[in-house]
């Protein structure tokens, strides 16, 4: 049988749909689970986008697009990127549609680094875990920037200042960020500008996927800072904003490397689906009622967590400034149960209480000092939450008086 190769051997993956994996299989013997571990919006589609969608079945739109997208939504995605970061001078041209943002990672990462030539790359830890993998399938050198709780896990631009030499090429930069919900303010992103001014040949790549899930003040981007917009890779999407996470359809723009990533497009998946395509122009230029109702929804379950989290022994939560995740420190309930570590915390939780969760461990390596962490996506309904978070609590006090 022949090998595969060592570079697929080590790729990386996704860790939530790994725990999902358990969790469905766990369900199918009968088990009960209440579910906290795919970071996507529980709603449906908005109707007008549902709607579009079908028009755009009965009008044949079943083809090939070109591969950077239909001009509708180019234009569409155009507007809203400039109009969501202070009216950018973000041109159609400079747009280009993907299968999801995630394709984004990979391309943005293979247009500014060469493979084996040391070129590193500077990444959120804890972080979304495709960033590293992708980093390392690429063959560039993976340098993790830590984020500490101290911070409300916004990324140090002092730390930054330190990893940065003449091999960095690319910075990525997520926030609000997942898996912590910790946010960048304006202040914080111009100082990050600062310090790379004496970098210019670092691009950026700005994940901001969870742009309008942001619950602290006015969205502001990286590339607003003056001299950072043609160095910024802006990367959005439909996925949480729309809840169009199957649809699959993300938006990049960056005035130079627009025309490359059409071309890694073309080497890849041709082009995203037409019938979503069009579904996501409705989306940007259609009613927004519903976004916002998610949005408000979104913001009324953080607070419902948190206040419950924080009533559970052993347990520790900040306030999220954004997206849909809370990143509760449960240092003291590992030792109150007598759990190793965050990951056999999580294991335990999903056997005997029926609750499924990640552990910090899935996000990356362990930040030194950091403690113990799991991963809720509140992306569910209050009902869920409240007796996910009961289960929780009762695991916790079952299991403290077994040791004690």
């Amino acid at each position: 049988m022949p090998d595969i190769s060592r570079r697929a051997a080590a790729l990386g993956t996704e860790n939530a749909f790994v725990v999902l994996a358990e969790v469905n299989a766990l369900a199918r013997t009968g088990k009960d689970i209440i579910s906290f571990c795919i970071g996507q919006p529980d709603f449906p589609a908005p109707e007008n986008v549902q709607e579009a969608a079908i028009r755009a079945i009965r009008a044949g739109k079943h083809g090939y697009t070109p591969s950077a997208g239909i001009d509708e939504l180019r234009a569409a995605a155009a507007k809203y990127l400039a109009q969501m970061r202070g009216g950018l001078p973000i041109r159609p041209e400079d747009v280009v549609i993907g299968a999801g943002a995630k394709p984004f990672i990979a391309y943005a990462i293979l247009s500014t680094t060469d493979y084996g030539a040391g070129d590193e790359v500077i990444y959120p830890n804890p972080g979304f875990p495709i960033y590293e993998s992708q980093i390392l399938a690429n063959g560039a050198k993976p340098v993790p920037i830590h984020l500490h709780e101290k911070r409300g896990f916004s990324l140090d631009p002092d730390e930054l200042a330190r990893l940065l030499n003449a091999r960095t090429k690319l910075l990525i930069l997520n926030y609000p960020h997942n898996p912590t919900g910790g946010c960048l303010t304006r202040e914080e992103l111009e100082r990050i500008a600062t310090v790379l001014k004496k970098h210019p040949q670092v691009w950026v790549y700005a994940d901001e996927i969870y742009s309008r899930l942001a619950y602290v003040g006015e969205f502001f981007s990286i590339a607003q800072v003056p001299g950072m917009y043609e160095r910024t890779i802006i990367s959005d999407g439909a996925s949480k904003t729309w809840a169009m996470t199957g649809w699959r359809i993300g938006f990049t723009s960056n005035p130079v490397l627009a025309p490359v990533f059409t071309r890694w497009i073309t080497n890849t998946e041709s082009c995203a689906s037409q019938i979503s395509q069009w579904a996501a122009v409705e989306a940007i230029n259609g009613p927004q009622d519903a976004a916002a109702r998610m949005r408000e929804s979104f913001l009324e379950r953080r607070d419902f967590i948190v206040d419950l989290l924080n009533q559970v022994p052993g347990v520790k939560s900040q306030v999220p400034g954004g997206a849909f995740y809370v990143w509760p420190n449960v240092t003291e309930a590992c030792r109150l149960i007598g759990a190793a570590d965050s990951e056999e915390f999580r294991k335990r939780l999903l056997a005997e209480a029926g609750v499924a969760v990640l552990a910090d461990i899935h996000f990356g390596s362990r930040v030194p000092g950091e403690g113990q962490h799991v991963r809720f996506s509140y992306a569910a309904s209050k009902q869920a939450i409240e007796a996910g978070v009961q289960r929780m609590a009762d695991f916790i006090r079952r299991n403290t008086r077994k040791v004690a």
